[in-house]
């Protein structure tokens, strides 16, 4: 008997406001470029007002996975938390739009507003993100449905819940749950800063509670800081069973129970970098979830993420099911 669900993600709820903005704009706000900064609420609303021609969009690392995998059209959920104010609603209306269960009514009462995260994305496509958290990192035990977790066959679990002690019960509740029904359990690294601040924690949860690991390069170097990619890759995947590394224009690394894939990219310069990861990560999953070998897998996200950094936004504009057809992957 199937599952009620084929993949299920838990993670910031956060909306992307995206704009334009070159390196001079940035050394003039005092922004850091190509990387993640968490803001304080006035810092955030200070930035939301400097950028020109907002677009908005649903968001948040994991969560823009799963609606890549929505778009695939796989039976999908998500687990977050938002406010009941205009972003929240526009957030949980946007998810339930592109087919997925957002299974946490949008939260009454409080002050902390929906989470939103700043993302000015330069000419050359890196995108600098400044991030309030919010309602989203309220995240607690009390907000996974045992219900739901067990009735998934993967879930993907975002590392930026680490930061607080009632997010890392949270996750970890739903990949016990999952596991315990037979589904398997991974892991997006989220950033190298995450790691910095939680790499014991990190460690202990891959080799204990993890069935698989989505990283980038920095992310996978920066768990075991040999200084060397091949070293790290080689110690991660001897504590978690399959271990994912992209390399952005110099391809993918799979380690699958120590045997190594190696798949090719073509390098192209993004519109938007934002979401590469997170697409590269729904492609692999829906390889994962309908049982291709990860060679296809990984190939599938490629095809995912070089849609997203072909536009602005860090979800899929064109139905990537299309995509996978024309490249003989379906």
């Amino acid at each position: 008997m199937s599952k009620t669900y084929q993949v299920v993600g838990i993670g910031n709820a956060v909306v992307d406001v995206i704009s334009r903005s070159d390196d001079a704009f940035l050394e003039q706000m005092g922004i850091q470029k190509g990387i993640m900064q968490l803001v304080e609420r006035d810092r955030g609303e200070e930035l939301y007002h400097a950028m020109g021609n907002r677009v908005q969009t649903p968001g948040g690392s994991v969560a823009n996975t799963i609606a890549g995998i929505g778009n695939l059209g796989l039976r999908s959920a998500f687990i977050g938390r938002v406010h009941d104010d205009d972003l929240g609603q526009f957030y949980a209306e946007a998810m339930t739009n592109d087919g997925i269960d957002f299974v946490n009514a949008p939260v009454s009462g409080g002050e902390l507003p929906t989470s939103r995260s700043m993302i000015f994305v330069s000419p050359d496509g890196e995108r600098s993100m400044n991030t309030y958290l919010g309602i989203s990192a309220e995240l607690g035990p009390e907000d996974v449905s045992d219900d739901v977790a067990s009735q998934a066959e993967i879930v993907f679990l975002e590392g930026y819940l680490f930061d607080k002690d009632k997010g890392k019960e949270a996750f970890i509740r739903t990949a016990r749950s999952c596991r315990a029904a037979g589904g398997k359990t991974g892991i997006a690294i989220s950033d190298p800063f995450c790691v910095e601040r939680h790499r014991t924690d990190f460690l202990t949860l891959i080799e204990h509670e993890m069935d698989y690991v989505i990283g980038n390069e920095d992310e996978i170097r920066s768990l075991y800081q040999n200084g060397d990619l091949e070293a790290d890759l080689k110690a991660v995947a001897a504590i978690c069973p399959l271990v994912v590394c992209t390399r952005s224009g110099d391809g993918v690394t799979v380690m699958q129970n120590g045997q190594r894939t190696d798949i090719p990219v073509t390098k192209v310069t993004p519109v938007d970098a934002t979401g590469a990861g997170d697409q590269f990560a729904a492609g692999f999953l829906y390889g994962l979830a309908t049982g291709r070998d990860v060679e296809t897998a990984g190939r599938m996200g490629c095809v995912a993420a070089a849609e997203v950094i072909s536009h602005l936004g860090p979800r899929p504009e064109q139905p990537l099911r299309t995509l996978f057809e024309a490249e003989g992957l379906l």
